[in-house]
Formats: structure tokens, C-alpha cells, sequence
């Protein structure tokens, strides 16, 4: 997947034992079963937190949760008590734009001084609104007594700041790190700091409103007295460096930011399309894809960058994001060109081994921890992903198709060069026309593609694959990407560079269908090893060669039926390995769970070739998981086990959520059904062979967007028909349907 694996590590093992393995490839505990803790996430730019129900971050082995800044924990602990007792959860939630994460709290019984009885329960309530802006959490904690009397409270928050490194908290162990400076303790706020190993001062600023009773180094107490049927209000500010602290009132603070923030987010949401359907669920699936799409989006210079998933991929990952880019482009063609612009400033112009760069190649992940700055892991600029830069490419030429914006390709037009440059010289290491990778250090990746477990490329008889390894969905990349350049090539006026890829993409296709496809198996095998044996593996990856248009038409309609058969398909979607493999597990992290990201380009693929009813199933199953998840919201993968009746998926323990290329599935599933394409110099949105999963009946897209025009349709289903009706508009769109 993204970064490094994400496979939990066994349980019981101590930190320091058999850990050469596992600090290679970066596991994580088992331990931290995010699904278990079913965690409240903020975000915004740089920082990400992590909340429990009840607003509180709970510091310990294993705990993924508090406040982190550029991949630093600044807020390792924060506990709130009322009168010595956790306050009893009534309810949480995060507002439906995310903006917000609101809890709701009560007193249990208080005991007086002869242990009997002084305050029953449920009368003291306590509100904690919070939201994460500009690299600090702002909290408001509303209490309101609704006793027939007043009720002096006494409130005790504890926090810490570990300025633990996120790889540290992922699982690996150091034998050295910096020093915890002496916390700077004022009237109402303190600064705890830390000075790392790569000599940077990482500090957290807690400030408090109205002035505590009591203030240390790692507790707040405040008391409160309140008056029947009334309400008293506590501010608190905690601000990740560099933040200038605000001077005086803090709920003057608090409104002011919070307008701010909700007004940036309601401007970010209005670039994109809007779907409203007559499923309530479905719309409640949807909005939650755009709000998590808006909330994992970071502005860089270049525009929007959606970071890859929460809490252990919040940074800038390249595979990732021009996944996120493809899945979300007809809607919001703005984050493909953010991704883009971000990915050619930072392409690769050397060779440099630790971080597995080469010229032209394109980012794999970027970290600003002291472990990356230190090199103790190799992510600060990491380029290890052997599909990033064909990728690159092939989403350069769908933002073409999108937006004819021929005029921002002119300016990448050196970048795509030097990647198509790099998939000839560094890509293709033996000459062989495919496109191989090989890690150069022992740090590096051992497999480099989106299933980056060790153990995720292996043949038949389940013994793994040694390499370098040619992966059937890059050769697919590379079809993609070449297809992509024929047309950029041809729209910039050099017509004879744009015929050369055309040429090359056509020869790829006969090359890869002689070297890939098994007819005992009846569908692409899984890879090439370095001996150009084939990996006889019936696997996902197959889905990804129909997305690109790389399959041969004679090969698809069993490809297809390979991927829908039950040992593939499970019933909430397509399995990364059928279970018919011999490292099948539904629970691993590669070898047999179910990823969103994966069934959309999978889906995409189907509808390419016109299969829509598979499409359909694919949809139809991840709508139907996500109407079993936490907040509606598809999470990283979960576990391959067959659908059973009546009985949700099974979720992966650790699995990120949200997650950029999982929240945008869904939004590329409606394409996929709608056959949805545009073309900008006629102004023109078609819609070949449009259908509707069973479970909508009626749909609407509301400003879809074709060069300068807009337009709203609505789609009907009529019995096996879908109707479709163009509405408002502005500009000179046209709809036109194709049988």
C-alpha cells in the first residue's frame, strides 16, 4: 500500500526481541487495534489528532492517539475527570464536513463525606466541542448543571507531550533520543518542549481560560461553580510550534477560528460536482468521500494534496495521491492538478541509493520526523515505489482529457519527459520491454509495488518471488502512461513524439499478453520474478490491466470471470489473492483482505469493456460494508472472509481510516456505473451505457463542470433502463448518451 507495511506485528513480543525483521520493514503492533478503539479523527494541513469517544487521548503501548505535527506527537496524553471520576460518554460524533467533533458527557453519582449519595447522576452535563485549525486544537467545554441547586465542580485535566516520533509509536524502538526540556509553567498556559537528536526544538503550548485554580507541568484543575439551570465555559488552546499564541480572550479565539475554518472548508467543498441519490445511506456515504477527501487534503503551493490516511500515512505519499486524483477527477480536476504540480517540483534529479532514487523517478513518501531527518528511517524523501512514475504520467493525460488545461502540461512538460525518461533507463533494468524494481539498500522496500508486503509476490507453491520483480499492474502503468503521452504529445504539436508512444504502447500489448497471460489460470499472472519465471497466482492485480485498456479483448471476458468467481470475489468485493492461493490468508495485510481502492480501479476496469453488471456487484458490496462502518466511512482494507447474511464485514485490525484512496472509491464507483467522460472543446459530458447500482433508484449530480460550462443530471431508473434527464445548466454543455 502505502508506505512501508502495515501488517501487525505478533502479539507478545517485547520490545529489542526479533526485531531485525520487523525494523526493516517497519510493522506495526497488533496491539493498536484501531477498529477496537474506533478513534475520532481531525485534521487539518500538517497536524492530525487522535481522540477517543470521550475526548480524551489515553497514552500507553500501543496508543496511536493524541496530537501530532509533521509526523511528531506534541500531545501524548490528555484525560479529563470531573470531581475525581471520568464523566460517564452519552455520546460523539464529527460533524458530516468533519469540521467538528462534539462530546457529550454526564456525572455519575457523587459520593459525600459519609459515602452516601450527595449528587445522582445525569445532572451535571458537560459539552466538549473541539476542532483542529492551523496546527492547534481548540476546545470549548461547556458544563451545565441542571439541578435544582448549585454545584461547585471540580474538573482535572492531565496531559503530557512524549514528542515521540511516528515511526516510534508504529512499532520500532531507538536506542537514542533527545532531551525533555524543564516545562515552562505560567498563571494559565504552559511550554513543554523537546530537543531532538537532528538539533530541532519541537514544543507544545497548552494555554487555559479562565485561569485554573491549580497548574503544573502535567495537570490542570479548575473549579467551577455553577448555578441551577446555568452554564459556565472553559477554553482550552494546545498549539503545536511554530504558532503565534492569540492575547486575551480565548472564546473570542475560539469563535473567530472556527468561522475560519468552516468558511476555508465550505469554499474547498464547492470546486467539486455534488451527488445527492434516493438513498439516504448512499448520500450519507458520499458526503462522508468528499468530507474526508476535503479534510485529507493539504494546500501546498501547488494546490490541494490529499495525504494518504489517518493516524499512520498523514503526509505526502505519491501512489496514493494520484489514485485519490484518478478516483476523484470528474469531480474535482483541482487535487489532480495540486498532485501534479507538488510531484514534478519533487521528482527525483539523482541517484541516491538510501532513498532508492533515480533521475526522473517519482516520490514514494515524504517524512518530517527526527527519525527520517536523522536517516534512521529512509521515508524523508523516499522514492521506493516502482509505479509512482508511470502513474505520474498516466494521470497527466486523464487532467488533459478532463480539462484540456494544456497550458499547466506545457509547464510539467520537462517533468513528464524525465519520468517517461526514467520508466526506458532505470525502469526496465535487463532490457527486457517490462518494467522491474529492486530495492538498493537493505533498508529500502523489499517489494515495491501498492501490495508492498514481504511476503506479497510469490509463486504457485507459495515460496516468494525473488527479483527483480516485474508486477502485471505496472506493465499496465506503462501502457497507461505511454497512451497518456501519445495524446499530451500530440495536443503540445509534436505529433511525431505523440505517433513514437502510440507505436510503443501497441508493441507493450502484445509483448505483455505473450509474457502474462495463463491460460490454465484464465486471467494475468501476478508477476515475473528475475528469472522471467511467472508467479502463477490468481490475484487482483489483474483487475488494474483492464483499468488501463491493456488487456486484449479476447482475454477479458475471463479475466473478468476469474476476478467475480467466489474464490476472488467474496461477496463486499474482489480479494487482493483469490482464495484458492497458497498464501491466502483473509486476514493478512495483502494476501487475501479486501481493499476499496483496489475494487474501484478494479470496477473502472470492468466498465471500460463494457462489463457494468460486475461493476455493479463491486458497488453494490462496498456500499453494503460501509453502511456497517463507524460513520459511514470505507476504512484502508478489511478482511477477505466471505459475506455472510445479516453480518457486516470483518475489519483488519490496524487499517487506516479515513483513508484518501478508500474515502474516494465510492465517487469513482459513480463514474464507473455512469460510463461518465468529458470532452472540453465540444463541451460535451457523454455517458456510454449509464447504469444504477440496485440500491438507487434515482440519482443527481449537480455542477458538473466541462470546461466553462455547468451542468445538473438527473438519472432514473425505469425498470432495466436508466433515463437520463440534463437540467439546469450554464454555458453550452451537451449531454449525450452512447449506446
Amino acid at each position: 500500500m502505502t508506505a512501508s507495511q502495515l501488517e501487525p506485528q505478533a502479539p507478545g513480543i517485547e520490545p529489542g526481541q526479533a526485531l531485525s525483521q520487523a525494523q526493516t520493514q517497519f510493522f506495526i503492533p497488533a496491539t493498536a487495534s484501531l477498529h477496537e478503539r474506533r478513534p475520532r479523527t481531525l485534521k487539518h494541513g500538517d497536524s492530525f489528532a487522535v481522540f477517543d469517544h470521550s475526548g480524551d487521548a489515553i497514552s500507553g503501548p500501543g496508543s496511536p492517539e493524541g496530537l501530532y505535527h509533521r509526523d511528531t506527537r506534541h500531545l501524548s496524553h490528555l484525560y479529563l475527570t470531573i470531581n475525581g471520576t471520568r464523566p460517564i460518554l452519552l455520546s460523539s460524533g464529527l460533524r458530516d464536513d468533519n469540521a467538528m467533533l462534539t462530546c457529550d458527557l454526564t456525572n455519575p453519582d457523587f459520593a459525600g463525606d459519609d459515602g452516601r449519595v450527595a449528587v445522582e447522576h445525569d445532572l451535571i452535563h458537560l459539552r466538549r466541542t473541539r476542532f483542529l485549525w492551523n496546527a492547534a486544537v481548540h476546545e470549548r467545554i461547556t458544563i451545565r448543571n441542571f439541578d435544582t441547586e448549585a454545584r461547585t465542580v471540580t474538573v482535572d485535566i492531565g496531559f503530557a507531550a512524549d514528542f515521540a516520533d511516528l515511526f516510534e509509536i508504529r512499532g520500532m524502538t531507538r536506542l537514542r533520543r533527545g532531551t525533555m526540556r524543564e516545562p515552562l509553567i505560567g498563571q494559565s498556559d504552559v511550554l513543554l518542549s523537546y530537543e531532538g537528536r537532528d538539533a530541532k526544538v519541537r514544543a507544545t503550548h497548552l494555554r487555559f481560560d479562565p485561569a485554573p485554580k491549580e497548574l503544573g507541568e502535567n495537570h490542570v484543575r479548575f473549579e467551577v461553580t455553577v448555578p441551577p439551570a446555568e452554564r459556565r465555559t472553559l477554553y482550552i488552546l494546545i498549539c503545536c510550534q511554530p504558532i503565534e499564541q492569540p492575547s486575551g480572550d480565548l472564546s473570542k479565539h475560539f469563535l473567530k477560528t472556527l468561522r475560519e475554518s468552516m468558511q476555508s472548508l465550505k469554499q474547498a467543498r464547492s470546486r467539486a460536482a455534488t451527488v445527492r441519490s434516493s438513498n439516504q445511506l448512499f448520500n450519507e456515504v458520499t458526503r462522508r468521500s468528499v468530507a474526508d477527501i476535503t479534510m485529507l487534503s493539504t494546500d501546498t503551493e501547488y494546490g490541494p494534496y490529499p495525504y494518504a490516511g489517518i493516524p499512520w500515512f498523514s503526509t505526502v505519499f505519491g501512489r496514493d495521491a494520484i489514485i485519490t486524483a484518478l478516483e476523484t477527477l470528474w469531480m474535482d480536476p483541482a487535487i489532480s492538478r495540486g498532485v501534479l504540480g507538488y510531484l514534478a517540483a519533487h521528482q527525483a534529479d539523482t541517484f541516491d541509493a538510501d532513498a532508492d532514487a533515480e533521475p526522473g523517478k517519482i516520490l514514494h513518501e515524504v517524512r518530517h520526523g527526527e527519525m527520517a531527518e536523522l536517516g534512521e528511517v529512509p521515508f524523508r524523501h523516499y522514492y521506493g515505489s516502482i509505479d509512482s512514475t508511470p502513474l505520474f504520467v498516466m494521470l497527466a493525460g486523464a487532467y488533459l482529457e478532463r480539462t484540456a488545461d494544456l497550458a499547466f502540461l506545457a509547464s510539467i512538460r520537462p517533468h513528464m519527459e524525465a519520468a517517461l525518461a526514467w520508466i526506458d533507463n532505470h525502469g526496465d533494468r535487463d532490457g527486457d520491454g517490462f518494467v522491474e524494481y529492486g530495492r538498493f539498500t537493505e533498508q529500502g522496500l523489499v517489494n515495491q509495488g501498492w501490495k508492498d508486503s514481504h511476503d506479497s509476490v510469490f509463486h504457485a507453491d507459495g515460496s516468494i518471488a525473488k527479483g527483480p520483480i516485474a508486477l502485471a499492474e505496472v506493465q499496465a502503468y506503462v501502457f497507461g502512461a505511454w497512451k497518456a503521452a501519445e495524446a499530451i504529445f500530440t495536443a503540445l504539436g509534436d505529433a511525431e513524439k505523440g505517433e513514437l508512444y502510440a507505436r510503443r504502447a501497441e508493441q507493450l500489448c502484445d509483448h505483455f499478453d505473450a509474457a502474462f497471460f495463463d491460460e490454465a489460470l484464465g486471467t494475468y499472472v501476478l508477476a515475473l520474478d528475475g528469472d522471467k519465471c511467472p508467479c502463477r497466482v490468481r490475484s487482483s492485480n489483474a483487475g488494474h490491466v483492464l483499468f488501463t485498456g491493456l488487456a486484449k479483448q479476447e482475454r477479458v471476458a475471463s479475466v473478468v470471470r476469474t476476478l467475480m468467481a467466489p474464490a476472488s470475489f467474496s461477496g463486499w468485493g474482489v480479494r487482493t489473492i483469490a482464495s484458492t492461493e497458497a498464501r491466502y490468508n483473509p486476514m493478512s495485510y495483502h494476501n487475501g483482505s479486501i481493499w476499496p481502492h483496489d475494487n474501484a480501479l478494479i470496477a473502472a476496469g470492468f466498465s471500460r469493456y463494457g462489463y457494468r453488471r460486475e461493476a455493479a456487484q463491486i458497488f453494490e458490496g462496498l456500499f453494503a460494508a460501509a453502511s456497517y462502518v463507524d460513520l459511514m466511512r470505507l476504512p484502508e482494507l478489511f478482511c477477505g472472509f466471505p459475506r455472510r447474511r445479516a453480518q457486516g464485514p470483518t475489519f483488519y485490525p490496524v487499517a487506516c481510516s479515513p483513508q484518501a484512496w478508500s474515502a474516494a472509491a465510492p465517487l469513482s464507483l459513480i463514474q464507473s456505473s455512469l460510463g461518465l467522460g468529458f470532452d472540453v472543446a465540444q463541451s460535451e459530458i457523454s455517458l456510454r451505457e449509464p447504469t444504477l447500482p440496485r440500491f438507487v433508484d434515482e440519482l443527481t449530480l449537480y455542477g458538473l463542470n466541462v470546461g466553462n460550462a455547468s451542468v445538473n443530471i438527473a438519472f432514473d431508473r425505469m425498470g432495466d433502463k436508466v433515463v437520463v434527464k440534463p437540467l439546469d445548466k450554464t454555458g453550452a454543455a451537451r449531454v449525450v448518451t452512447v449506446a
